[in-house]
């Protein structure tokens, strides 16, 4: 029932932005679309999903490529992430996320950007109906003009479930559901803008944890462009854990990506 549910919501969000869309444009008198190609490449000294430790106190590196298909909204992602330190063989993962991105209630104060995806997380060092070989569903949401001084909330959902169908695994299910604030800073002398941010998630269940308020993070990052098209995006976090069964340590990390669009 929940997966009918989130699958209706995702194909109504769908339509509505394509309703939605704007006229397309002359294209006799505009170029023509093409296919957009970003290459990611992200490390962080410790890598906490969803703020669980994925790979304890060490640190990951992510490989992503993302093909926007030629402005529609329409698009696919797909990542491979690993430790850097040795004893983590097994937890290597490949992330196939296809997504759409659009936009509703364009033009008002209560505009509202939006991202559906669905992820199928692949551990190639184990056997697929092992748990940890899961079903993704990530709901993003964004009001970027709701709130005054430039501050924008966001909602993220996440709903995973394993890609199995062994009943022993069923445990895993479940939600998080994050809320996010965050700015623009802008410091005198200084070009490019501090974005500064908190997040507080509630864990709902996914991976047998508590249901209950998991923890609290807050981060400031920024955008540096080395080139028209390379861009380092460095930033600093600070997570404050709240529920023991989803981590027991506080911790701080830092992240730094590299992008590069084609």
């Amino acid at each position: 029932m929940k997966r009918s549910f989130i699958l209706t919501v995702a194909a109504v969000l769908v339509l509505v932005g394509l309703t939605n869309a704007q006229e397309p444009p002359n294209f006799t008198e505009l170029q023509e679309p093409k296919l957009g190609v970003t290459v990611d490449l992200t490390y962080v000294s410790k890598w906490l999903s969803k703020g669980v430790q994925a790979y304890g106190n060490k640190g990951g590196l992510f490989k992503t490529i993302d093909l926007d298909f030629y402005g529609t909204g329409f698009g696919v992602k797909v990542t491979h992430r690993n430790a850097t330190s040795a004893g983590f063989v097994d937890s290597q993962r490949f992330d196939y996320r296809p997504y759409y991105k659009s936009k509703l209630f364009d033009g008002t104060s209560y505009v509202t950007n939006y991202n559906i995806s669905v992820g199928y997380e692949h551990y190639p060092g184990l056997d697929r109906h092992r748990a940890n070989t899961t079903y993704e569903w990530i709901y993003a949401f964004a009001w970027p003009e709701l709130l005054p001084n430039g501050l924008v909330p966001k909602y993220i959902a996440h709903y995973e479930y394993p890609a199995g169908h062994d009943d022993s695994n069923r445990k895993i299910t479940g939600w998080v559901h994050r809320f996010i604030l965050g700015k623009n800073v802008y410091l005198q002398d200084i070009e490019n803008p501090f974005y500064v941010s908190g997040e507080l998630a509630y864990a709902d269940g996914l991976g047998g944890v508590e249901h209950d308020w998991a923890y609290f993070t807050v981060g400031v990052s920024t955008k540096i462009e080395l080139s028209e098209n390379l861009t380092f995006v460095p930033g600093v976090y600070q997570q404050i854990s709240m529920e023991d069964t989803v981590n027991t340590n506080d911790d701080t990390y830092v992240q730094l990506s590299m992008k590069y669009k084609f």
